[in-house]
């Protein structure tokens, strides 16, 4: 079959599944996307005499059929339509007939991809952001359980300072919401409309009105000139990457910090049997899989970030049918990032400290001491410093 841009002439089958790759199982989550945003772009149509007003109704209705039934399962992407926006036309076209072969006047797929992309990183980043609250409240839960629990602070992986469960819990929270703030900055470089700009050098012969299908679609800012556009693509896709390697870092350090104080030689904390995983070799184990896979998951952020980053690096201006790949690794960050948030909200409140396993050696104190010295005898604190190591060496050598 000869797709809609052919001119007539079907594509040699090997060459349609190498260019084609898995960008149609990819955009199935743009289906709803490049529907809301072809009927922002057909209400323009309209109001700007492009487009006839039974036309432009039975495109809406079409559209908001077909995204229905997607949503529903009824129907998804082939590999002979390669994408969505093809999909979605071909699909209309058959149910209202020639005016679906209407919708496209004004579009190119470069500039219909993108917006439907940006459309779908707005919700992205709010699931996420949103993710993240609720690992922040489950860490705030167990401050508010276990927080009064000494624990000893480390440094050098030594036993450094006194903490306490509360301090630890609140720590990572306060970095975990630091980290939903680096996301929704991201959104500043989605908040463009790039309908109309088209191949990347705008739309001739057509009075287009940009700003309309702008609030249509509720972009903050038309994005210009229209050669911006294209020069954009990978941006925002790295950008968010980006923090969600940051954020998966975090995540990282405190799973570490559960697996180090699972082991049997610290006993910190203990984990519920429903949360851990048996050995299939040792009936004595319970391991802590779930955390092992938090603490990894860094891994592929950085990968996916280097992928989409050398994609996009030394492009001419311009559109490259390279800037498909980078669907997959933006794709594959958000899911684990969702995947591991709602993990870490579900297991965080379960992890219970055990309070009469932890002690605070005495030398964990010896800061205090010297700025004791310090407040009481009005002592230097290099002088403070040398009498409470002095002192300890003494005790260890006794």
């Amino acid at each position: 079959m000869a797709r809609l841009w052919d001119k007539g002439l079907p594509l040699d089958e090997r060459i349609l599944r190498f260019t084609a790759g898995e960008d149609h199982k990819l955009d199935e989550r743009l289906v709803a996307y490049d529907a809301r945003a072809s009927i922002a772009h057909a209400r323009m149509l309209e109001q700007q005499k492009l487009l006839s007003a039974a036309d432009c109704k039975a495109i809406c209705a079409g559209l908001e059929a077909l995204a229905a039934a997607h949503a529903a399962g009824e129907w998804s992407i082939e590999l002979k339509d390669e994408d969505a926006h093809s999909a979605l036309e071909r699909r209309l076209t058959e149910r209202i007939g020639e005016a679906g072969g209407r919708v496209h006047l004004g579009r190119s797929r470069n500039d219909q991809v993108l917006v439907a992309l940006r459309l779908y990183l707005r919700d992205a980043i709010q699931l996420l952001a949103n993710e993240t609250d609720r690992v922040v409240a489950a860490l705030e839960r167990v401050a508010a359980e276990q927080g009064g629990i000494a624990l000893p602070g480390y440094t050098h992986m030594q036993p450094a300072m006194p903490s306490s469960v509360a301090l630890w819990a609140r720590g990572f929270g306060a970095e975990l919401a630091d980290d939903r703030a680096g996301l929704t900055r991201v959104l500043n470089r989605t908040e463009q409309n790039p309908l109309g700009s088209a191949a990347g050098y705008g739309v001739p012969n057509l009075n287009l009105d940009r700003e309309a299908t702008r609030a249509a679609l509720g972009f903050a800012r038309t994005q210009e000139p229209v050669t911006a556009v294209q020069l954009s693509r990978g941006k925002a896709e790295a950008a968010l990457v980006f923090e969600i390697a940051v954020l998966l870092g975090d995540l990282g350090r405190l799973a570490s910090d559960v697996l180090l104080f699972y082991t049997s030689e610290f006993a910190y904390v203990a984990l519920p049997a429903e949360m851990t995983t048996g050995s299939s070799i040792m009936p004595q184990k319970r391991n802590p899989d779930v955390f092992e896979l938090v603490r990894s998951a860094q891994a592929t952020a950085l990968g996916a970030l280097q992928e989409i980053l050398a994609i996009t690096a030394k492009l001419p201006s311009g559109y490259h049918r390279d800037l498909q790949r980078v669907k997959a690794p933006l794709f594959r960050s958000i899911d684990l990032a969702a995947d591991v948030l709602a993990i870490m909200a579900h297991a965080l409140p379960n992890v219970r400290f055990r309070a009469e396993n932890i002690e605070l050696p005495p030398e964990i104190y010896a800061a205090e001491q010297a700025n004791e010295l310090v407040v009481k005898e009005g002592l230097p604190f290099r002088e403070a410093y040398r009498r409470i190591a002095a002192l300890l060496k003494r005790k260890d050598e006794s």
